[in-house]
């Protein structure tokens, strides 16, 4: 008898088991190393709320970055010195104002950053994510990178075509001088908040700028390997 409810235990205990497991995440047929539909926060300017998250105070950061956010990002940490960690989603924006964001970050020593499981972290928001003191992409948090560029600007482009080719000629020089200096902060940036400047030449500057009929992979997802491979996540911080 002690037998038999013995296993029916062990039975209903494997049941809850297989009913705890997470559904698998449908993954992107264009970028098959990330999910189909990210959750990368509201459409809108990014918005800032603390609230209270497995005993710590968090400000939670969730939407496009645009040219205020640095300043409001300070405001609002320095607002409430009890903020410890900072949780980030966005799609991304300006790009200069995610590094002036992740350097606001890096100021307050000991600062976390943390991409919680089923979010996700994409393109200018990969650099304020990277400001933290001490960096956690939790397992199911998605840190989404592309190629950094400004050659997707298609309305400037197709009306530098109609004005003339010099105009053509003067655009191209503009972007490429552009990206060259972007590419340059990244760079910098990297090395002052101590990630691998691999992550630049492996990763981000692999991906393609713009999808082609032929392959529309344009961004990348990385692993948990990855993101201590690259420093993204610290190896020795703990928990």
């Amino acid at each position: 008898m002690r037998r038999s409810l013995r296993t029916l235990a062990l039975g209903c205990a494997a049941l809850a088991l297989v009913a705890a497991k997470p559904a698998a995440v449908a993954m992107d047929k264009d970028n098959p190393s990330c999910p189909a539909k990210p959750d990368w926060g509201v459409a809108k300017a990014i918005g800032l709320t603390t609230v209270d998250k497995g005993g710590k105070h968090v400000l939670i950061a969730d939407g496009i970055i645009d040219g205020r956010f640095p300043d409001r990002l300070k405001a609002a940490i320095e607002a409430d010195e009890r903020i410890e960690e900072v949780w980030i989603k966005s799609r991304g924006g300006d790009a200069h104002a995610g590094n002036l964001a992740g350097k606001v970050i890096r100021s307050y020593p000991g600062m976390v950053t943390r991409i919680p499981a089923g979010w996700t972290c994409f393109s200018a928001c990969n650099f304020v994510f990277m400001g933290g003191d001490r960096r956690f992409v939790d397992p199911g948090g998605v840190f989404m990178v592309h190629m950094f560029t400004h050659t997707g600007d298609r309305d400037a482009i197709e009306l530098s075509v109609e004005e003339g080719t010099a105009e053509t000629t003067k655009l191209i020089g503009e972007i490429e001088q552009s990206s060259a200096l972007l590419a340059s902060e990244d760079n910098d940036f990297l090395i002052r908040m101590g990630i691998s400047r691999k992550l630049l030449t492996e990763v981000m500057y692999k991906q393609q700028a713009v999808a082609t009929s032929a392959n529309k992979t344009t961004r990348y997802c990385l692993t948990q390997d990855e993101v201590r491979k690259y420093n993204v996540t610290p190896m020795e911080q703990a928990g």
